[in-house]
């Protein structure tokens, strides 16, 4: 049990204040669970725990409230109906047999302007109040943007998942069939292969993203062979969804410095894009610019381009293009892949409709 000139709150107060205090205290009685003020209820007062422990909350469900601060014997709590007459922004609860002073604001706004050391004193509580409600606040939001991060990288993963897994099921119901050939189960075998592999490269090229740095080697790879091969395993995928893909000029037979499964995930992920962004089917076009500097190739399809909105942060994380469920880390992950073999990825909507992704590989320098 606190009483008033034992609180840490009224101690520095005169005996004079002391006393015009404790003619307007009206001392209540509240059970556990009792609601002293609810949230909206106007700020009529201030008060003191003199006995019991008070809660501070706010409804965030109907039936779950949130605790941002406990009073103990000795704290004050609803101060902020000294300031202002203002609906209250929380709630407070009795959370066991407890005793309470309770202080009317035009009484205790009357003492303020005649007492300098309560004016003080409220005022610091007032400031230590709010610093201890932003801390919370704070705390509590990164807490639900950590949860939101990985709710958006499950679904990233998920939503990527569905191609290779659907051409796995596809390949291994062909397999299985009794009309099926050696040869075609042996297809099929290296197709499921093949996609259990892809799996494990976006796997890892996620890890790797979240790391925030990339540790692979670049190996002298021709650059034809390589588009030629990814294309076609893309091809047939994205054929499924009836988009077609086409190469508008041969692919330059040049030797890069390149890691070739990183940069099969940059076709994988454009490519597969543009199929999501066009669901009744399109067309992607593959097209090649080459000079002493780089080697630049641009996809693009006939669906129905960037929305302004989102081209400004197109290759920021979870940022989304064109896509239902898409979540945008797929394209952040090529941003990196490609700035990683020391290019540069743009993006830009065609006048006629459709979007178009390019980027740029250096040649190897003499």
């Amino acid at each position: 049990m606190v009483t008033l000139q034992a609180s840490e709150f009224f101690k520095l107060l005169c005996a004079e204040d002391l006393k015009s205090l404790g003619a307007i205290a009206q001392e209540l009685e509240f059970g556990p669970g009792e609601e002293i003020f609810s949230e909206g209820d106007t700020g009529d007062g201030v008060y003191m725990v003199k006995e019991g422990r008070v809660e501070m909350s706010t409804l965030i469900a109907p039936t779950s409230r949130h605790i941002f601060a406990q009073a103990e014997p000795g704290d004050i709590f609803g101060e902020m109906a000294v300031v202002d007459a203002q609906p209250r922004s929380i709630g407070a609860v009795a959370s066991k047999q407890s005793t309470v002073y309770f202080f009317p604001r035009d009484e205790i706004l009357k003492l303020v302007e005649r007492s300098p050391a309560l004016a003080r004193t409220l005022l610091r509580e007032i400031s230590h109040r709010l610093r201890e409600f932003n801390r919370v606040y704070v705390r509590e939001v990164l807490r639900t943007e950590r949860l939101a991060i990985v709710g958006r990288f499950a679904s990233a993963i998920v939503h990527d998942l569905k191609n290779p897994l659907t051409v796995i099921g596809l390949s291994a119901e062909m397999a299985a069939k009794p009309a099926a050939t050696p040869e075609m189960r042996q297809k099929d075998k290296a197709n499921i292969h093949k996609q259990v592999e892809r799996i494990s490269g976006m796997l890892g090229e996620i890890l790797n993203f979240t790391k925030g740095h990339s540790d692979f080697q670049l190996g002298r790879t021709d650059y034809a062979e390589l588009v030629q091969h990814v294309l076609e395993d893309i091809r047939a995928e994205v054929a499924l969804k009836s988009v077609k893909v086409d190469l508008e000029n041969a692919p330059p037979a040049v030797a890069l410095q390149l890691n070739p499964e990183r940069l099969c995930r940059v076709f994988y992920n454009l490519i597969c894009n543009a199929a999501d962004a066009m669901p009744d089917g399109g067309r992607v076009v593959v097209r090649f610019q080459s000079n002493p500097e780089e080697i630049v190739t641009e996809i693009e399809d006939s669906g129905p381009g960037i929305a302004p909105e989102i081209a400004w942060r197109l290759f920021e994380e979870f940022a989304s293009h064109g896509k239902a469920h898409g979540t945008g880390l797929g394209l952040a992950i090529c941003k990196r892949i490609v700035e990683d073999h020391q290019g540069w990825i743009r993006a830009r909507n065609q006048p006629g409709g459709g979007a178009v992704f390019a980027f740029g590989l250096p040649r190897p320098k003499p």
